[in-house]
């Protein structure tokens, strides 16, 4: 049968190669750094890295690797189990209570991974007499968890008020009604008016679910993410994050909320209730950054700082850089070929990003998004700059 196949996934891939989509992997033979090892891929050596979640600098950080042998040694590897049967121990209880005093929630739920998270509330606390109304540019994972739920789909435009009002007015009739956004926009870095968002959710009797994935550990004065910026901490009744980018890059998702949602999703949530639990060296390692997090802003302020000279630098070379002030700084090329070469272009000048296109952003907005580190020194940010310069020059050649 496969052979009938092969020749139409053959055809596919073609065209994607054709249309300048095809999205190569390049092979790392380092941790993950402010400058990685690039063994296969793209051009073989040490390259100042610009495209990863690192946004803290924690990936490689030596107390939370530390941690992290320290727990292979008491918890072990894995724990071959889901959390109910016998997947639990201490130190998945004693996280989750971290991240709830942290996110300022009751309680808070372990999964393998945000997309897990994001894919298992919606059918969990919603059917088909419900309706759910999200953010036109949210997450896949947001999208595939909707899919999941038997409730009415209802969109808005992104980060527009209006359109979510006229949303909420269309569904009075629904029994729950959940509004849920990105705090932070992968691909544009802009942010969520989340104050405005509750004020409405408020008038019209609605919850409000923010997946904070993109903001959790260096947006706000603590960290806490996109609600501690706008003030509404107590307003936010699902946070939905990762482990895996700012909180020390490695993997795992959580649902912080109502004590009675995670109550519920507990025993109703189907990824929670048959996938392995996190690894217990995941969660270790976790609390450890969640400590360095919380004693200190030195590598929150490092990071701004990084932020605002790349996007300052990358303005006044004439660049089109997205406005705002969040460490991804998206670099506006238009055509996805263009970006693709440009990124091809940059490796070779020892700087290591990646362009974005269709089906990731939409047809002619073809970028190459670039993520700051607390871990990047000036120096790297002068010299990714430089480097921006002179590819351009070449591609225009």
């Amino acid at each position: 049968m496969f052979d009938n196949v092969r020749a139409d996934i053959a055809t596919t891939l073609d065209e994607i190669r054709e249309a300048g989509l095809f999205k190569p992997e390049r092979v790392i033979g380092s941790p993950q750094s402010a400058a990685v090892t690039v063994t296969a891929g793209g051009r073989p050596g040490e390259v100042l890295n610009f495209c990863a979640n690192n946004y803290l600098g924690l990936a490689d950080h030596p107390e939370v690797l530390a941690a992290a042998k320290d727990a292979l040694d008491r918890w072990g590897y894995g724990m071959a189990s889901v959390r109910f049967i016998c997947g639990t121990q201490d130190v998945h209880k004693e996280l989750e209570d971290r991240l709830s005093a942290f996110l300022g929630q009751e309680d808070t739920i372990l999964y393998s991974s945000c997309f897990d998270a994001n894919g298992g509330v919606f059918e969990t606390l919603l059917d088909d007499r419900d309706a759910v109304i999200s953010d036109a540019l949210n997450h896949a994972s947001i999208i595939d968890g909707i899919r999941l739920s038997k409730a009415r789909r209802h969109r808005y435009a992104n980060r527009d008020l209006a359109d979510l009002e006229k949303q909420l007015q269309d569904t009075q009739d629904a029994r729950r009604r959940l509004i849920v956004t990105d705090g932070v926009f992968s691909m544009d870095g802009y942010v969520a008016p989340l104050r405005e968002i509750c004020d409405l959710a408020d008038r019209y009797d609605a919850m409000v679910m923010v997946d904070d994935s993109h903001a959790v550990g260096f947006v706000g004065a603590g960290g806490r993410g996109t609600p501690e910026l706008h003030g509404v901490m107590d307003r936010v009744d699902i946070i939905t994050g990762t482990l895996g980018k700012a909180l020390g890059g490695a993997s795992g998702g959580y649902v912080a909320a109502r004590r009675e949602i995670v109550a519920l999703l507990r025993q109703r949530s189907r990824p929670y209730l048959f996938s392995n639990s996190l690894a217990p060296v995941i969660a270790a390692a976790s609390l450890k950054v969640l400590d360095l997090v919380e004693k200190s802003n030195e590598l929150r302020e490092r990071l701004a700082a990084n932020t605002a000279l790349f996007r300052t630098k990358m303005t006044e070379a004439g660049f089109e850089i997205l406005p705002g002030d969040h460490p991804i700084a998206p670099v506006m090329i238009g055509d996805a070929a263009k970006a693709g070469r440009l990124a091809e272009l940059l490796l070779e000048r020892g700087v290591y990003v990646i362009g974005f296109s269709y089906p990731v952003v939409p047809h002619g907005q073809a970028r190459i998004r670039v993520q700051l580190s607390a871990a990047h020194s000036t120096e790297d940010v002068e010299r990714a700059v430089a480097a921006f310069v002179d590819a351009r020059a070449a591609l225009e050649a």
